[in-house]
């Protein structure tokens, strides 16, 4: 395979993105090489989201675009991995015959041999068009984890990783595909993860973001409680981690434990993401959501007052089928009065298979779109007044890059998570490198970003 060249696309979240540099590790291992252009590339492997249907259309023209390189190009092997390719396996193999093989979201690990298999099965014939083999399928039972035997091929650029620490779901919410799609939920042994930690430590890793369907429920399946608290105190003994980050809390899971140990151990971020989805009590029932408003409330208050500057994150759902102006007006007043520091919002998607699905009461794409922006707008003056707020403090920044052409880098802080927050814009004389910490002094704030400059005690 040494002379094999790869190009990959991996679409939808932070946990699909961990799957495919496991598959670029593996593969990797087998001696092939990478190529940012598909137009050289003998194999080409696409890892799918599917879990809205914006994600959906965007993995099937993805699919579709790279096809034609089995044409054009010298691509010799088509290969669909994820979420797409777990619930519409027969499909995608019928309606594109470009499409050499396929894998579901348990059999990742299964990518070097699907490759060996496809090219063996070409034997030595070169020509445009590829392998004799066509149609593999390889899908491994829901309730299974994935056998991991290699190390990742991190993507993000060396200096933060996600660090996925369960699979699959049991919430089961209406709206929610992705039981159907990943399974149970199935905790990652601990020792596994901390042998994954230690290895993306020594590469040069500093930040690790700790991600699942849900993290709040972490050990719960394999060692009869909550395990989480426990996770990131033996996380923080890694040498060369300096920020943990938490993602996909559920409220009504977090405990004290939990914020205790968000409050004392000193790598742990001061930033939690909760999706909370909604506030009206109505249409959180109706989403099979296990909380409701008074709760999000008290849970929320408690965080602030436990942690004063915690920075939270939130998602919400706009147009759930039922959703009246008035459940939209009394989600509004929820998150004028909460004031999260991050939020965003996606329309109702309705997906197939799921219990929404069939509900009666849809509502109109157009007046989804129209109260996700109506919150968004409240939202965007939120983020301003925070910003605003962090005017004159001195904060640490992760360096990210450099501004081109300006003496001034790109960073971010502990409030922000990457990709989906905001960033700190650095003025500096001084050479800074990717992966640096340093001190910053705020001097100003755009929407969601802020601008600073690098701090100097002595020079105070």
């Amino acid at each position: 395979m040494e002379n094999r060249k790869l190009f990959c696309v991996s679409l939808g979240c932070d946990k699909n993105l961990v799957d495919t540099e496991k598959m670029l590790g593996l593969l990797g291992n087998m001696g092939l090489s990478f190529t940012d252009d598909e137009a050289e590339a003998d194999i080409i492997l696409i890892n799918t989201c599917c879990f809205i249907g914006d994600a959906k259309e965007e993995s099937v023209n993805t699919i579709l675009d790279m096809a034609r390189y089995k044409e054009e190009g010298v691509c010799r092997a088509l290969i669909v991995a994820g979420c797409l390719a777990q619930r519409y396996k027969q499909e995608i193999l019928e309606e594109i015959p470009e499409v050499d093989a396929i894998l579901g979201t348990t059999s990742y690990e299964e990518i070097s041999r699907v490759v060996r298999e496809l090219f063996e099965a070409s034997g030595s014939d070169e020509s445009k068009g590829g392998s004799q083999a066509k149609g593999i399928s390889c899908f491994h039972d829901l309730s299974e984890l994935p056998k991991e035997s290699s190390k990742r091929m991190v993507t993000t650029g060396g200096h933060y990783a996600f660090l996925k620490i369960a699979e699959g779901c049991d919430k089961r919410c209406t709206y929610c595909i992705i039981p159907y799609l990943r399974g149970p939920y199935r905790s990652v042994p601990m020792e596994d993860l901390l042998r994954e930690a230690r290895e993306l430590a020594e590469g040069g890793v500093k930040e690790l973001i700790l991600v699942a369907q849900e993290t709040t429920l972490y050990g719960k399946d394999i060692y009869g409680e909550k395990s989480l608290p426990k996770l990131l105190k033996e996380l923080a003994k890694i040498p060369g981690i300096y920020w943990i980050r938490i993602q996909y809390c559920y409220p009504e899971e977090i405990t004290d434990e939990l914020i205790e140990t968000i409050k004392t151990e000193e790598k742990v971020c001061h930033y939690l993401d909760i999706p909370i989805q909604h506030a009206s009590n109505r249409i959180l029932k109706r989403m099979g959501r296990r909380t409701n408003k008074e709760e999000l409330k008290e849970r929320i208050a408690k965080l602030r007052a436990e942690i004063p500057d915690i920075v939270l994150r939130t998602t919400l759902i706009s147009g759930f089928p039922g959703e009246t102006e008035e459940d939209h007006e009394e989600l509004l007043e929820f998150v004028d009065e909460m004031e999260f520091e991050r939020l965003g919002v996606f329309p109702y998607s309705a997906e197939e298979d799921t219990p929404a699905y069939s509900y009666p009461d849809q509502v109109p794409q157009e007046v989804k779109e129209e109260r996700r922006d109506e919150i968004m707008e409240l939202q965007q003056e939120i983020a301003f007044e925070h910003c605003e707020s962090m005017v004159g403090k001195v904060l640490t920044v992760m360096i990210e890059g450099k501004v081109a052409d300006e003496p001034a880098y790109v960073g971010r802080t502990y409030m922000d998570a990457p990709n989906v927050d905001g960033l700190i814009f650095v003025n500096a004389d001084e050479l800074l490198m990717s992966g640096d910490f340093v001190k910053v002094k705020v001097t100003g704030a755009a929407e969601y970003d802020l601008i600073g400059e690098v701090y100097h005690e002595s020079a105070q």
